[in-house]
């Protein structure tokens, strides 16, 4: 067989498994896990077809992220676990869930200095995937298992109005920096803002206060 024979020969299909770099592995995933759950959706996407896609075993997910929710959140570049989130603020008293929410919001995102936020919120202004997971983010994955967890009606509306003040506080405080909220501290915001966000979870939406 001649040199150019050689050349021309077919190549035998790529090997599946475990890419030849660790670092490859990771940003394969995580790349193959935004389409799919920009795609599919969070609850339709699957780890299976998510390493598929990567070219790589299932097992590497629960290697490099431990599971579904924190290859969902690496993807989006979220700096917690929505599980151990939902997990944390959901136990307790239903009528003070506003305030976890937004203690343990206010802990997240300080504990980082709110930047990672500005650059998630580049990233869903600027790129459709990353606004589909953002979406996904508030209605599967974080904001709507707390709400379902202790709204009476409503669920999907409660959510987006939770949604709509924990992201308008963090532009605000993170993004914009806007004084005195940037600044304040964390029982001063808890207590403007839990009591509407209590509401928003529990309380009447069709403007009647009565008991």
């Amino acid at each position: 067989m001649t040199a150019a024979d050689s050349s021309a020969a077919p190549r035998s299909p790529r090997r599946r498994g475990r890419r030849p770099g660790g670092a490859d592995t990771r940003e394969a995933l995580l790349s193959a896990a935004r389409a799919e759950f920009a795609e599919r959706g969070y609850d339709a996407a699957t780890v299976r077809v998510i390493a598929d896609r990567a070219g790589v075993d299932p097992a590497m997910v629960n290697h490099w992220f431990g599971g579904k929710d924190n290859l969902f959140a690496a993807a989006l570049a979220l700096p917690m676990d929505p599980s151990a989130i939902v997990a944390e603020v959901t136990p307790g008293d239903p009528e003070n869930l506003g305030e976890r929410i937004v203690t343990r919001f206010l802990t997240v995102w300080d504990h980082t200095g709110g930047s990672p936020f500005a650059a998630i919120v580049r990233n869903v202004v600027g790129h459709e995937i990353a606004a589909r997971l953002m979406r996904q983010l508030i209605t599967r994955v974080l904001v709507a298992r707390i709400v379902e967890s202790v709204a009476p009606d409503q669920s999907e509306l409660r959510g987006s109005l939770v949604a709509s003040q924990l992201v308008g506080l963090a532009m605000v405080r993170y993004v914009l920096r806007l004084e005195p909220l940037a600044s304040a501290d964390h029982a001063t915001v808890v207590a403007a803002i839990a009591p509407t966000l209590q509401r928003y979870l529990t309380g009447p939406l069709d403007g009647d206060t009565r008991g």
